[in-house]
């Protein structure tokens, strides 16, 4: 699998650097370097780009802004001399975040994790999906998920029959998308559910055993549509 990347950043040195390194991984096809978001702009609405290494301080619009202007579908890398913006960084769904000086063992750890990314949301089919939980690809048959919950970075299958959740590191919005729909429901930004297994509705919450699942007012119309075709 190939992953088509974008570089952006301002400083020449440092977009040529990461270049090189992209150049360096076989499985990355640099699409475009460029020093300003707003030259990078029109090949990315060209579509095809999966990944962007985005330095964040840039003049006119910086990286951290410019990223939210961006599909879902696209990941980010960023890439900055200021470790203060970790956490803003991952709370705009950033796949990972590299501190300059960059080395090429950094950059491969991050550009791996976002092959593993890809890999995990284009091994969905019409039963299962395999998700990459620590070093392991597991296999969820979507007969035995009750329910998925959000929690930062990572999602939790909650599975039937077992105590303890599958994690892994991916974006609910995207795993929303892709999960059949007639299957599956999200009913809150945090949880996702499999409508064959929702048996008691009480107050506005989804009972799964002790655990109580709300339904947010965004997608309350829309659950309720589910549930008043089956009301006799």
């Amino acid at each position: 699998m190939k992953l088509k990347c974008v570089i952006v950043d301002d400083e020449p040195l440092a977009a040529d650097l990461l270049r090189s390194y992209a150049l360096q991984t076989p499985f990355l096809d640099v699409a475009g370097v460029y020093n300003s978001a707003i030259d990078a702009l029109p090949r990315i609405n060209e579509g095809g780009i999966n990944l962007i290494f985005l330095d964040i301080n840039m003049p006119k619009i910086n990286g951290m802004e410019f990223s939210k202007t961006l599909p879902a579908s696209i990941k980010i890398i960023f890439t900055t001399a200021y470790d203060q913006y970790a956490i803003e960084g991952f709370k705009v769904n950033a796949l990972d975040y590299l501190l300059k000086p960059i080395s090429y063992v950094d950059f491969l750890q991050a550009s791996n994790r976002a092959l593993d990314w890809f890999k995990v949301m284009n091994n969905i089919s019409a039963e299962s999906i395999f998700v990459k939980s620590g070093y392991q690809y597991k296999k969820l048959e979507y007969s035995n998920i009750l329910y998925i919950e959000n929690q930062k970075d990572y999602v939790r299958f909650f599975l039937e029959g077992q105590s303890e959740p599958v994690s892994s590191l991916m974006n609910i919005q995207q795993l929303a998308e892709k999960l059949p729909c007639h299957v599956f429901m999200r009913v809150h930004r945090s949880f996702i559910v499999n409508l064959d297994k929702v048996k008691t509705v009480e107050r506005n919450c989804i009972v799964f055993g002790k655990t109580l699942i709300p339904v947010s007012d965004t997608y309350r119309e829309q659950f309720n549509l589910f549930l008043n075709k089956g009301i006799l």
